[in-house]
């Protein structure tokens, strides 16, 4: 840390802006266009950059640069600092212009629990855009990179055991893992765990294994018939609306099913869940309005789980 009366050594921060736009751009003339400069002037500052770090950020080629391993480092920082930078100046000026908040999340969860939901905090933060994409979208330096090109991630929320050293983690739930099925599928036919070896068992890829919920249970002398394997949750749970067998569901995904009467627990049987949700950030991004303002209201929409704690 900066002693408080220390001067800090900062590089030109013109340079660090025109560093962000050709990286961003991948073209030193785009990112010219973007700042109302020429292109040499971009070039010029990028070199300036480079000569005060002693090391080369780009990689250039004809009609691109590409960042070296050492610019890719540098540019997630200087990119979440503007972001930041950006955030509290809004707050500063009491502005409320439109400004998005990007959150990675597990496909599954996205589509049993938490796109339903997000009507009211739209209602509650007009001025902020939320825009999903699915965690399998996400490179080493925490960018989406899609047609429109790389942008960052705000917020991830992540199904795991808390190990995520370098950043702030809240966590919203713990699970139980137990069969759900069609009203009219467990009809005269489902009383005791033993009836499950004459049932067609759902199988998903991204959830405890049929034989290892069994083993648990203490019911693994049970042979079931093979039934449909998906390798996404929402599907499986899907198949298991739809009357095509008996899935194991958790508790977050499977809430509004169970609710709505889609789906129901033919047994009180369950296993704790060996993971949980957590929402994750970087540290200093934390503090940011529109983090809080999210943390915010999830915390409140977890509340029927229980309340969130820090890991």
């Amino acid at each position: 840390m900066v002693p408080p009366h220390s001067p800090r050594r900062l590089p030109p921060l013109n340079a660090v802006r025109a560093f962000e736009a050709a990286a961003r751009h991948g073209n030193f003339t785009r990112a010219a266009d973007e700042l109302s400069v020429t292109q040499g002037a971009v070039s010029h500052q990028v070199r300036s950059l480079e000569e005060w770090f002693g090391f080369p950020l780009f990689e250039r080629h004809k009609r691109e640069v590409r960042l070296t391993q050492k610019g890719e480092t540098y540019l997630a920082f200087v990119r979440a600092m503007l972001n930041e930078l950006h955030s509290v100046t809004q707050m500063v000026r009491g502005k409320t212009t439109e400004e998005s908040l990007c959150i990675s999340v597990p496909e599954s969860f996205a589509v049993n629990w938490l796109i339903g939901r997000l009507g009211s905090f739209a209602e509650r933060h007009p001025e902020l855009t939320i825009r999903l994409t699915s965690q399998n979208q996400i490179d080493d330096q925490g960018r989406v990179v899609g047609e429109e090109g790389p942008h960052w991630v705000d917020l991830r929320i992540r199904y795991g055991r808390a190990k995520w050293p370098g950043l702030r983690v809240l966590k919203l739930f713990d699970e139980q893992v137990f069969p759900v099925c069609s009203p009219g599928y467990a009809v005269g036919g489902l009383r005791e765990l033993t009836d499950l070896g004459d049932h067609a068992l759902i199988h998903d890829d991204m959830q405890m294994s049929w034989a290892s919920w069994l083993r648990a249970v203490g019911a693994d002398h049970i042979s079931p018939p093979h039934g449909p394997a998906f390798s996404h949750s929402h599907m499986a749970l899907q198949a298991a609306a739809a009357g095509l067998g008996i899935a194991l569901g958790r508790s977050v995904l499977t809430h509004d099913y169970l609710a709505s009467g889609a789906l129901i627990r033919p047994f009180d049987a369950y296993v704790p869940a060996e993971h949980g949700y957590y929402l994750l950030c970087q540290e200093r991004m934390a503090n940011l309005p529109k983090i809080q303002a999210f943390k915010l209201w999830i915390a409140e929409q977890v509340k029927e789980f229980g309340p969130p704690a820090v890991a």
